[in-house]
């Protein structure tokens, strides 16, 4: 018995070590996680106010691939007010945000931790012509926008001009998304007169017939659906019909570069292409057509 009651002392000692030392190494992991979990704080605290990772002016957003639109005009998209952390910016977001403007196609951001800032990639729609929409210009009235005339009225209203920009691929954007943007920018020289919907189809072929002439074309009006008309540095050109054979006609076109040594140019009403095989001229009080010279048939 006494054997047994020593035994039983003992083992109670040595269990109330065992207590006391697993007391301790609580407290002292309480300890730790409380040491870690300030530390954690007071370093987050630091990250958001240090001046090392705050955005402190626009000019610390770096633009990259822009051709159009200054770097200024596309910060300006950017919802960010300044001074901003950059752990609080959501990088995806502002993508979304440049791509839903209308001037951006696609946009990537990144962070810059050092130095602090933003890193902006954008792939611009390039405008290539200002398109006029409506009926509202009528045969030989001018094109160019007046003063006051709201860029981009509702389209299809009657009467209205609805002014845009077309990007190669027939995006239309507004003319505003421009410059409003960036006043200094360089619009387009190349005009689109008609309803959109009516040429969106063939504009991309059209477009790329039109670039590659070696004589200037300076407006395409789709206003009549039975005759496509230019204006050129030659004058006005009646297509006729839009058809696939609209780049033979463009090329055809392109082969009248030595007109103006063959003919007064101010005598001419229209050129007739509308059968690009034999172009003919029209003059100006002149009712029968004339066969278009060429430099072996003057």
């Amino acid at each position: 018995m006494d054997t047994i009651g020593t035994v039983s002392q003992s083992e109670l000692a040595r269990r109330r070590r065992q207590l006391r030392r697993s007391r301790r190494q609580k407290v002292f992991q309480a300890g730790w996680q409380l040491l870690a979990v300030s530390s954690l704080a007071g370093f987050l605290l630091w990250t958001t106010t240090s001046p090392a990772l705050v955005i402190e002016t626009p000019e610390q957003v770096e633009i990259e691939g822009n051709e159009f639109l200054s770097d200024r005009a596309i910060r300006s998209l950017l919802p960010l007010s300044y001074p901003r952390s950059i752990l609080h910016v959501r990088p995806q977001e502002l993508a979304r945000e440049l791509e839903s403007a209308g001037t951006i196609s696609k946009a990537t951001v990144s962070r810059q931790l050092f130095p602090p800032g933003l890193k902006v990639t954008v792939h611009e729609r390039y405008p290539v012509a200002i398109a006029h929409e409506g009926s509202a210009i009528g045969p030989g009235a001018p094109t160019d926008t007046p003063p006051g005339l709201s860029p981009n009225p509702a389209a299809g209203s009657p009467g209205v001009r609805s002014v845009g920009l077309l990007d190669e691929r027939g995006t239309w954007m507004p003319l505003e998304s421009y410059t409003a943007l960036d006043p200094t920018a360089q619009l387009p020289q190349l005009r689109v007169i008609g309803p959109l919907e009516q040429y969106r189809s063939s504009w991309q072929s059209v477009y790329q017939s039109i670039r590659r002439s070696p004589i200037k074309i300076h407006e395409i009006n789709w206003q009549d659906p039975a005759n496509l008309i230019l204006k050129t540095e030659l004058g006005l050109v009646h297509c006729g019909p839009y058809s696939p054979r609209f780049a033979e006609q463009v090329t055809r076109l392109g082969q009248m570069g030595d007109l103006p040594n063959q003919i007064d140019l101010a005598q001419i009403a229209y050129i007739d292409l509308t059968n690009p095989d034999r172009p003919s001229l029209h003059r100006i009080g002149v009712t029968a057509p004339q066969t278009v010279p060429t430099p072996e048939s003057p």
